[in-house]
């Protein structure tokens, strides 16, 4: 009888606890894909003003940048069909959500409308605005740089906007939430 064949995933090995090292490129890009699903992010939405009317688009790639100036950064995919907006926008609005919104999140995976009955509000600007978030960031563009399939936006927030809450959370491809 043949020996067993030990299966592996593709990041960690026959052991699961053992860490299986890659180089990251062409032929790794799922096991580098998952490596960085292992790092827990917030959830956001960003919105600005279209051609066409209000667009919102979900990223998990926010962070802070400086205090003095108030600096935010925040990365769209050049592969999204809404890329053009965000890229040429003068200002958008960053909304991390709340636990209870996993389904606006979606909703703005995949469509860049409003969802059917969601009316937008009016930030900083005339900017769009999504109610109910945790917190928002009226932003006016600061600064783009070149991240390769991605664009590095910083924005220079203008108004922000805060409530207390449960953050939505993102890992390994999962929604759940963070109550301390």
């Amino acid at each position: 009888m043949p020996d067993a064949v030990q299966r592996s995933s593709p990041v960690t090995g026959p052991d699961p606890e053992t860490p299986l090292g890659f180089t990251p490129g062409p032929e790794t890009v799922h096991d580098f894909r998952h490596a960085l699903g292992r790092f827990a992010t917030g959830v956001t939405v960003v919105t600005a003003q279209g051609a066409k009317g209000p667009v919102g688009i979900t990223a998990n790639s926010f962070a802070s940048v400086s205090l003095d100036p108030p600096l935010v950064l925040w990365s769209p995919a050049r592969a999204s069909r809404r890329f053009e907006v965000f890229a040429g926008a003068a200002g958008y609005a960053i909304h991390i959500l709340d636990a209870e919104q996993a389904d606006l999140c979606r909703h703005f995976v995949r469509h860049g409308h409003a969802p059917e009955g969601m009316v937008w509000g009016k930030g900083e600007g005339g900017l769009p605005v999504l109610p109910d978030c945790l917190a928002r960031f009226d932003c006016r563009a600061e600064a783009a740089h070149d991240g390769g399939d991605h664009l590095i936006l910083v924005g220079r927030v203008t108004r922000a906007v805060v409530r207390e809450g449960a953050p939505l959370v993102f890992l390994g491809g999962h929604y759940g939430s963070f109550r301390a």
